[in-house]
Parts: C-alpha cells; sequence; structure tokens
C-alpha cells in the first residue's frame, strides 16, 4: 500500500468510525497531509488554504478557483493521485463548496456551517507518520539545522532584532525551507518573553533565535542561544537545568506511554533541578508534523505516544530554552534538527547520556 492508499484508507476508517459520508479538509496542513506532501496556500499567514479537498463515496475533489486551478493542476500533480479538480469562478467564493457537499453527513477539519468538527481526531492521524513522512522530516530538519547554524553564527553585538530575523529567514528559505515562526530576542527580552516577535532592539551580548519552517507541509522546529564572552554563572546553570529537562521530555518520549505521564516526568525534572514552577510559564510542547505542534501535551493528556511521531518538546526557563524536532522509533530516537557543530552539553538520564544543544559563546 502506497503512502496515500494508506491515508486514504485512514480516512475511510474515521467516516465509518463517525458515521459520516464525506470529509472536507480546508487547513493547509490536512491539505499537505492528504496529498503528501502538496501546497494550497497562498496567503502564508492564514492556516486555510486557497483549496479544499473533498472525499466522497463517488470520488475525491480538489475545490478551487480559477485563479489557483492551473497551478494545483500543472505544478502539484493531483491528478496524478485521481483527484479532480473543480475550479469555480474565484468570486463565488464557499458557494462551490457548497454544491458539491449538499445533502452530505460531512465531517471537516475545523468550522463549516452544518459539518461536524474532526480537527482533534485528524490532528492524531497527522502525527502518525508514514515511512516515507519521516524520510522527507529528515531533509527539513536538516535544512532547518542548517539555516539555524549560519544564521546563529553570523550574529553579532549591534544588530537589531530584525537584522538578526532576517539573517535567519535568508538561510531558511533559501534552502527551500518556508519560514512560518521567526523569534528573536535579545538581552533581557530573552527573559521577558517566551514568544518574542523580533523588535528594533540592538543586540549586546546574548541572543535567542527560534525558528518553525516548512516544507512539503512538514513543520520542524529549532531554537539556539548565543552569547558574547563568557556565559555568567547563573545563566549557565540554567542552561544546563533547561538541557537536563529537555533531555528527559526526549527520553521518556517511548512508544506506549501516555503524553501525560511524560510530561509528568518533565515537570519532576524541573523540579529537581530547582525550578519547580517553570513549566508553568509556556507549554512545554508535544507531537509535530504538518502544524508546529498538532497538540499541545500537558500533565493529563491521555494520547500515547507512537513509533513514527516526531516530538518538538521547548522546555524553559527564564533567560533560556531548549528546542529540536525528535523522530520517534521503536528502537530510540533521531534528533531532526541536531546541529553537528554545535557545543552541546552532556546529560544524563535514566543511565543514558544525551547530548543537548550548550548557549553557543562567541569570544
Amino acid at each position: 500500500m502506497t503512502e496515500f492508499e494508506g491515508k486514504q484508507e485512514r480516512i475511510r476508517a474515521l467516516l465509518e468510525e463517525r458515521g459520516l459520508d464525506a470529509l472536507l479538509l480546508q487547513r493547509v496542513s490536512s491539505f499537505a497531509w492528504a496529498t503528501c506532501g502538496r501546497a494550497s496556500y497562498v496567503h502564508t499567514a492564514s492556516s486555510t488554504g486557497e483549496a479544499s479537498l473533498l472525499i466522497t463515496p463517488a470520488g475525491r475533489y480538489v475545490i478551487t478557483n480559477n485563479i489557483e486551478g492551473p497551478r494545483l493542476e500543472q505544478e502539484e500533480g493531483l491528478a496524478d493521485q485521481g483527484w479532480e479538480l473543480v475550479a469555480g469562478p474565484w468570486y463565488e467564493g464557499q458557494e462551490t463548496v457548497a454544491q458539491q457537499t449538499q445533502g452530505l453527513r460531512l465531517g471537516v477539519d475545523g468550522s463549516y456551517a452544518g459539518a461536524t468538527d474532526l480537527s482533534g481526531e485528524l490532528a492524531r492521524l497527522r502525527a502518525h507518520l508514514t515511512t516515507e513522512e519521516g524520510d522527507r522530516f529528515r531533509t527539513v530538519g536538516r535544512f532547518c539545522a542548517e539555516a539555524m547554524d549560519n544564521a546563529a553564527r553570523a550574529v553579532r553585538p549591534g544588530q537589531t532584532e530584525y537584522e538578526i530575523a532576517s539573517l535567519l529567514a535568508f538561510e531558511a528559505e533559501k534552502r527551500g525551507v518556508h519560514v512560518t515562526v521567526n523569534l528573536i530576542a535579545t538581552d533581557q527580552r530573552i527573559y521577558n518573553y517566551r514568544h518574542p516577535l523580533p523588535t528594533g532592539k540592538e543586540m549586546e551580548r546574548y541572543a535567542m533565535l527560534v525558528l518553525c519552517a516548512r516544507r512539503w507541509g512538514l513543520v520542524a522546529s529549532v531554537t539556539r542561544l548565543v552569547h558574547i564572552g563568557p556565559l555568567p554563572a547563573e545563566l549557565r546553570r540554567k542552561a544546563e537545568a533547561v538541557a537536563q529537562v529537555d533531555a528527559t521530555f526526549i527520553a521518556a518520549s517511548r512508544p506506549g506511554k501516555r503524553l501525560g505521564e511524560v510530561f509528568q516526568q518533565g515537570m519532576a525534572a524541573y523540579a529537581a533541578t530547582g525550578f519547580p514552577d517553570e513549566w508553568q510559564l509556556h507549554h512545554q510542547g508535544g507531537p509535530a508534523a504538518y502544524e508546529p505542534r498538532e497538540y499541545v501535551a500537558t500533565p493529563v493528556s491521555t494520547d500515547m505516544v507512537l513509533a513514527g511521531q516526531a516530538y518538538a518538546w521547548n522546555p524553559s526557563i527564564t533567560g533560556t530554552k531548549s528546542e529540536d524536532t525528535v523522530l520517534v522509533s521503536e528502537s530510540g530516537h533521531e534528533v531532526l534538527t541536531e546541529i553537528e557543530a554545535w557545543p552541546a552539553l552532556e546529560v544524563e538520564v535514566d543511565g543514558r547520556t544525551h547530548s543537548r544543544p550548550a548557549i553557543l559563546e562567541i569570544s
């Protein structure tokens, strides 16, 4: 069974389980998942694309407008997967979708009048990666790692956060990965904000670069920090602590374990390193696939960790953070965004040593 056929089978099983006739996929992430990496977006800040997929008992349809139809047909290769293009006039909007779904018991990956919201179930389907998706994710992760490495090593005092963000965006985009999150903070702003949009502030000694970038619909996440000169003792202590927490999350992410149990082990690591309340100040991450996090883990999450999932954990202790995208397998885990030449902290969890990124010190 091909990747595409397997996904169609999963869709049919979901519809049967929920007693529905058809499925409408509007989100950019769902479109990429169901088409094995094709793109429906134009406005890159929107979670919904310029084309929707409709799977019915009668067939599979790409519903779009006459503007997008030619590109989808000629460049995305959707006809080869058996999709029938339905391109209505651009000025009719949702009328084409309404015509195609009339009388059907419809499921949808979000909100649509009269349809059943299946967004939670579909996030779980997207998060369970196929072998082919794992291979593509390795490429995305490598490109993101290369982009981060080059950008972070080019950071210098006096650069504005906007300039640092432009370095990161340039390095990613030239590799064909589209930046969806580009967060930059320098100096005190790293301590003040977990999601720091870049500003015109000039860097003095310390910078944090956060990247989420997408190719073939798959989104890899990676964070690195750079310090000019030796680290202050307190910052070094926090960096070592957050590396311990991150390694704990990664080590605990094993097939068959409940996600809430993984989270609680992370909480215990926060406490053991002397920072018991820091986990409450920001989410800790979760499964990554066609969204930066398909769903966010909590202490009471009942989802099971599965082989063939990717996780992006992002623990933070005020002033520092650790984040990579990691692929889980039956035999262990693989850090997809690893930067080989980056300085590392060797951390022990349950008798095994894990390498986590240190803060890069530039003399």
